[in-house]
């Protein structure tokens, strides 16, 4: 077995409950728009915010309005769009800015792990700017140097595509069986670093990909960070036990 070098991580989900904020975000928002005057109730909102973001997907950035162009035109009667569109954008910014926290445990084990010689890197699909604020408002910027930040929209290649892993072990000059992979996604994460030959490990702390069984298994499964760092001092790395 190769001798670990570094650990790569996704973001959502893997180092935040990205269903937990998620939630308490678009609940927010669609308070805030009924508040600033929206005569639909709150059940009818986010019934129809979800579809939105299941049919344009959680990257796009007009969620709410393509929310009020589906409601019934009299509802608007009297109103402003933009202010109702506002209400909800500065309600899910302020959402971010009180709940967006990472795992108490990943940020103890990353501690940990900046002890030792690993690289510790970012893998993620999203929107640059979008999964950059992610890591600077969970304040885990400190435990990533920012050229082993690979993020799909600024590299160019998206998630399954084994690419994006390939050119992560290419431009750190790494070899794929030198690198874990720490994810929450078993068709996302998993199966494209299985396939470029990378030591790959799910995250099963939420319910979310439950379900979805990907075409090759991950070498590990955790359900927190402390079972990672168990997985890494298996595979001989001195993972600190305290610090």
């Amino acid at each position: 077995m190769s001798e670990i070098r570094a650990v790569f991580f996704d973001i959502d989900g893997t180092l935040f409950s990205t269903s937990e904020f998620a939630s308490r975000a678009r609940e927010a928002s669609v308070d805030a728009m009924v508040g600033a005057g929206l005569p639909v109730s709150r059940e009818e909102l986010l019934e129809e915010l979800a579809e939105v973001v299941l049919e344009f997907s959680s990257n796009y950035e007009k969620h709410f309005d393509k929310l009020l162009l589906r409601l019934p035109r009299r509802t608007l009667k009297g109103l402003n769009p933009a202010v109702i569109t506002a209400a909800g954008i500065v309600a899910y910014h302020d959402t971010k800015t009180r709940l967006l926290e990472p795992f108490v445990d990943a940020v103890e084990v990353l501690r940990r792990l900046r002890q030792t010689e690993l690289l510790l890197g970012i893998i993620t699909e999203g929107l640059e700017i979008k999964q950059a604020e992610k890591l600077v408002r969970l304040r885990l910027l400190e435990f990533f140097q920012q050229k082993s930040i690979f993020i799909s929209h600024q590299v160019g290649i998206s998630k399954p595509n084994p690419k994006l892993y390939q050119r992560a072990c290419i431009d750190l000059n790494l070899r794929p069986s030198e690198c874990v992979y720490v994810g929450d996604n078993p068709l996302m994460d998993i199966d494209p670093a299985n396939e470029i030959g990378m030591i790959t490990v799910l995250v099963q702390r939420e319910d979310r990909f439950r379900n979805i069984v990907g075409q090759s298994p991950p070498d590990h499964i955790i359900q927190n960070f402390w079972d990672l760092a168990e997985v890494l001092r298996e595979c001989g790395v001195e993972v600190p036990e305290v610090l």
